[in-house]
């Protein structure tokens, strides 16, 4: 006999297979598609904000977006395996250091931004940038900033051209 544990695992390896939905954490940004039924026709339409909150529990995992409206704050819950959900798109990555970011609810403005989270790459051979530059440009900036540094150089290197 099969744990209500395991048939729950087996549904959310289902629902994971066919959604978009990417790992994300409280304080990024994020846009969540929610199909929306108008009659006989669906649609997707995307709700954009901070994750203020997530809770992680299986099939019952669920996750807060807040968002400015008009001037007004507004705030969605929406349940993680829900087939309400069609996609979720981490848009920008915040640097937080809580789990759940209610304190944003009392803020407005400047003070309610959140740092953004910027993430090292590693691995990129920078031996390779170098050598795809061009010999000409590098040239041309090295006698830019040459006469920037020492103005005199213009005017001998003006006269120089005329004798040519």
């Amino acid at each position: 006999m099969k744990n209500i544990e395991d048939i729950n695992r087996e549904a959310i390896k289902k629902i994971v297979s066919s959604k978009k939905i990417t790992n994300f954490n409280t304080g990024d940004t994020i846009k969540v598609g929610v199909k929306i039924s108008e009659g006989k026709r669906e649609r997707i339409q995307f709700f954009e904000g901070v994750c203020i909150a997530k809770k992680n529990r299986d099939i019952n995992s669920s996750f807060t977006v807040r968002k400015i409206s008009f001037g007004e704050g507004v705030e969605r819950t929406f349940a993680l395996y829900s087939p309400i959900v069609d996609s979720v798109k981490v848009i920008r990555s915040g640097k937080v250091r809580r789990a759940k970011l209610y304190y944003l609810r009392d803020r407005k403005g400047k003070s309610a931004r959140i740092a953004e989270k910027i993430k090292k790459k590693i691995g990129i051979d920078v031996s390779l940038k170098a050598e795809e530059t061009k010999p000409e440009i590098t040239e041309q900036k090295t006698q830019e900033s040459k006469i920037e540094k020492n103005p005199a150089l213009l005017k001998t290197e003006a006269e120089n051209k005329e004798k040519k």
